[in-house]
């Protein structure tokens, strides 16, 4: 799939679009059918024991499966999340990154699918899988 915004375009445009997020995720790359991208770890993204809490997992597919559409449509804030999923598969590993590789497995007019696989930084086994089904609006 071919993209129409780069990295950098993408990351400008979150910035801007979703400053409550700030600071919280960066883009590690594109790939030919997705993103890969990574939540800095912070403390405030840890639950009870240490580990990373459940929303801020969500949080880093969903966000990583919205800049994989519009890396490829442009940016269309109003994309929205019409249905996910997460399993999740084993505790990420403390004092790590989380890693999101995004698959984009549709990419209609008005619908998109993608998958996420979720990784603590270096190491080779999921800790979680995501699911994300994404509403385009019609062009105006």
């Amino acid at each position: 799939m071919q993209t129409v915004m780069s990295a950098a375009e993408l990351s400008v445009f979150l910035e801007r679009e979703f400053p409550q997020v700030r600071g919280d995720f960066a883009i590690d790359r594109l790939t030919e059918d997705g993103i890969v991208m990574r939540l800095m770890v912070a403390d405030r993204h840890l639950r009870p024991g240490g580990t990373v809490s459940g929303p801020n997992m969500f949080a880093l597919a969903d966000v990583a499966v919205y800049l994989a559409i519009l890396a490829r449509i442009g940016p269309v804030a109003l994309a929205v999340t019409t249905s996910g999923g997460i399993d999740f598969l084993r505790k990420p590993e403390a004092g790590r990154d989380l890693i999101g590789e995004a698959r984009l497995l549709k990419l209609g007019r008005v619908l998109a699918v993608g998958e996420v696989l979720i990784r603590s930084e270096g190491r080779p086994e999921p800790v979680a899988r995501a699911n994300m089904t994404y509403s385009i609006p019609p062009k105006r």
